[in-house]
């Protein structure tokens, strides 16, 4: 780390400064790296033909050649800061995605810890009864009405901010995002389906929470609401739409 800064600072120092526009009052100007008053002359070096020169100082537009000159200080300046901001970002994207475990699931950030977020338990409710859903093995299913739901009118894990960061590694390449949950005595649902007959084709319908998404890595992404949430449940999603695959991390926000 030192031996690059140090050659850092040396290509700084052996770097030739940017030229400039030496303006003169007839309107022409001169292509210089610097300038020096001398009493009624300015000597300056000329970019075009590599050397020092001198001109009478009553010939040339001091004001407008500091004017731009300081202008173009500046916008270096900003670009410079700019690129250092974006590298700075980048480390910091890198270091992000390195936390993250490296099994598929939904994390986030407490304080500078990486926590995980419980899978939930889902199940398959229809009239004839409630069935566990599980992703390798969907259960057996029948033309009709059906929800998937989890147990328990709130989730275990909560959040206090009103648009929470969540962090999902996915098991597959699927379709993924925060939903909001229709609650009710001791249970919450997750998706509502319209089971097709004869193809048995599943038609879900969630209540989906409108969300940025992030690519950090090819199976790695960063999810965050685009507007507040209100009170209430919610849960990340990851599913195959029409297969009835759904998995689950639910959540709470409690101001």
């Amino acid at each position: 780390m030192l031996r690059w800064f140090v050659l850092a600072l040396l290509a700084l120092a052996v770097a030739p400064r940017p030229a400039f526009r030496l303006y003169l009052t007839d309107g022409n100007y001169h292509l210089v790296r610097d300038y020096q008053i001398e009493g009624d002359r300015v000597r300056y070096y000329s970019v075009e033909r590599s050397e020092w020169e001198e001109i009478p100082l009553r010939l040339v537009d001091l004001k407008r050649t500091e004017a731009e000159r300081t202008a173009r200080e500046e916008a270096l300046r900003k670009e410079a800061e700019a690129l250092a901001a974006e590298e700075r970002l980048e480390r910091e994207q890198q270091r992000l995605v390195a936390s993250i475990p490296p099994a598929p699931g939904v994390y986030r950030i407490e304080g500078d810890q990486v926590q995980p977020v419980a899978q939930a338990e889902c199940k398959v409710v229809t009239s004839k009864g409630r069935t566990v859903l599980k992703v390798l093995t969907p259960v057996p299913i029948v033309a009709g009405r059906a929800t998937v739901e989890i147990e328990g009118e709130r989730a275990k894990t909560g959040v206090t901010s009103d648009r929470p960061e969540f962090f999902i590694r996915l098991s597959a390449p699927e379709r993924f995002g925060i939903v909001r949950l229709w609650t009710q005595k001791r249970a919450r649902i997750v998706q509502k389906w319209s089971i097709i007959p004869i193809t048995n084709e599943i038609v879900e319908e969630q209540q989906e929470v409108e969300v940025f998404r992030q690519q950090l890595g090819d199976d790695l992404y960063r999810i965050w609401p685009v507007e507040p949430l209100k009170p209430g449940e919610y849960a990340v999603v990851q599913y195959t739409q029409g297969k009835g695959n759904v998995q689950v991390w639910d959540f709470s926000y409690r101001p």
